[in-house]
């Protein structure tokens, strides 16, 4: 498992604590200073700049996981809703898709939203060292 991979299950890791954005980044910084050193701290940085989005649907889905999630919940209980009280199994494979569909959003969003907490984390990582530095 490569650098990229560990920063993105720590930042996955801090997201399952409720608490604010801040106080993750703040314990994500102590983590990663002490495990990834500076070059490839650099790397990770690049390639999470590159890949993360900036618009559209995937950046919508980082912010409003739950909320782009919720018509595909609706649609997986009026299909076991109606599969149920009217006898037809074909509103099954509503309730199954629906489900599955609701899952893989909330999970893509997660995945990206941990993505943008380690980026952030490397941003304020690069801001602190800044202001430590002396300016000749």
């Amino acid at each position: 498992m490569g650098q990229y991979e560990r920063l993105v299950l720590m930042a996955e890791d801090e997201l399952t604590q409720y608490s604010s954005d801040a106080r993750k980044i703040e314990k994500l910084r102590r983590k990663i200073g002490i495990s990834v050193n500076r070059a490839e701290q650099q790397a990770v940085k690049a390639a999470l700049e590159a890949e993360l989005p900036t618009g559209g649907i995937a950046k919508i889905v980082e912010t409003q996981r739950q909320t782009v999630a919720l018509p595909f919940w609706g649609i997986a209980g009026l299909g076991l809703l109606f599969g149920i009280s009217l006898n037809q199994p074909l509103d099954f494979i509503a309730a199954i898709g629906g489900t599955a569909a609701a899952i893989a959003i909330q999970r893509w969003g997660w995945k990206l939203y941990a993505k943008r907490i380690v980026l952030d984390t490397l941003i304020d990582i690069d801001t602190k060292i800044s202001e430590i530095k002396p300016k000749p």
